[in-house]
């Protein structure tokens, strides 16, 4: 019966809590704090990502105008906001990171007979990173130029449900390609990636694991082709050929063929070269993978959109990161309730009604399945959908 259950608190019961304990008592001796929880930190910082906070003080002011209704949420205590900055500030950002990663797990198991669009059987991930940018008087410790600081937020996405197996936020200074000696390469799945980690040494080790890579070739990389397998000039794909790389340094670094496919994409009216050392995949499916990248530029729009990422409660890097590990795993919890609940309504509008309802005490299945949209065949202007 849910009948003194808010939609807030039946939403949290998604989020496994023997894990969680497991995820604090790895990071801290003071499992149990006399007051303020990590489960009550948790479920503020959730709260203010649901409803769209705007900082502290507002956090505050918004659960201490719901009253009674608060302790139906699930909180034990009353929220002040120099506790919650006090929290933020001291308490290991790694509880909320090993935390997202068992949600990432959960998430990703039921995602995992999602279609891809086209034939393959393993994993298909997507990398690619986006700054967040910080106010460098605030937080030196992100110093990215003379005059400005940021962070990094590097992801690999799974596009089988578009559901984040792996991240890592470091200073916005660092090299996209250094995310490479990060990731752990799974056998025989295919990793998507822009020109921007094109680094021969990197993806012959993508090779050596048995894994499959997709990127585009960068200028002033020569090679000569040994094995035309197609060509043609009307067709988008010009051509599909085996080829060898001339440089010595090139060589040296990827001693092997690699396959190349030239594209044509009559829309834009440009022409992308691929390479991969996947030879079993037809050139039109490869290009088609390439283009599912983009699912991981949405992601970072619309994560920036909805979560609140880009206005930060504390300074401190510790507060920083524990702000947007705790957005991801409000982002992962949406994903699940969404599968576990077999709703209809897109990940957007299943936030946005959360935004409005987190307080009422109605059955989740009900008040999220009642704010379908009218499928008319027209998007919402200027939103990203990613479900």
């Amino acid at each position: 019966m849910n009948r003194h259950r808010t939609v807030f608190a039946q939403l949290l019961d998604l989020a496994p809590r023997w894990e969680f304990n497991e995820c604090v008592k790895r990071h801290t001796r003071d499992f149990l704090p006399r007051k303020f929880s990590y489960w009550d930190q948790f479920l503020t910082m959730a709260f203010a990502q649901l409803t769209q906070r705007e900082s502290l003080r507002d956090v505050e002011v918004s659960l201490a105008a719901l009253g009674s209704k608060t302790y139906n949420m699930g909180f034990r205590t009353t929220v002040k906001r120099s506790t919650l900055a006090d929290a933020n500030e001291q308490r290991d950002w790694r509880i909320w990171s090993d935390f997202a990663l068992v949600l990432i797990k959960e998430a990703r198991k039921l995602y995992a007979d999602e279609p891809l669009g086209y034939e393959f059987d393993n994993a298909v991930y997507a990398l690619d990173s986006s700054t967040v940018s910080l106010c460098l008087s605030l937080c030196p410790w992100a110093k990215f130029r003379k005059n400005k600081g940021g962070i990094k937020l590097h992801t690999q996405l799974d596009l089988r449900g578009n559901i984040p197996s792996f991240v890592l936020i470091s200073p916005a200074k660092i090299n996209d390609v250094k995310f490479l000696d990060d990731i752990l390469i799974e056998t025989g799945a295919l990793y998507v990636m822009d020109r921007g980690y094109f680094d021969l040494a990197r993806l012959f080790h993508f090779a050596t694991e048995g894994a499959f890579f997709v990127t585009r070739l960068k200028r002033r990389v020569f090679y000569c082709r040994r094995k035309i397998f197609s060509r043609s000039k009307k067709d988008a794909i010009r051509c599909d050929a085996l080829v060898d790389l001339r440089s010595k340094v090139a060589r040296k670094k990827y001693p092997q063929r690699v396959r190349l496919i030239e594209y044509y994409d009559s829309d834009n009216k440009r022409t992308f070269l691929f390479i991969t050392n996947n030879l079993s995949l037809a050139a039109q499916t490869i290009a088609d993978i390439y283009k599912q990248r983009w699912q991981i530029e949405l992601f970072f729009k619309w994560i920036k959109q909805h979560l609140r990422i880009k206005a930060f409660f504390g300074t401190s890097e510790n507060a920083v990161k524990t702000q947007i590990w705790i957005a991801v795993s409000v982002y992962l919890i949406a994903a699940i309730a969404k599968k576990k609940l077999s709703l209809e309504p897109s990940l957007y509008t299943i936030l946005q009604a959360l935004s409005v309802s987190v307080a009422e005490k109605t059955p989740i299945l009900s008040t999220l399945n009642s704010c379908q949209e009218e499928n008319n065949g027209v998007g919402i202007p200027n939103q990203l959908d990613l479900f």
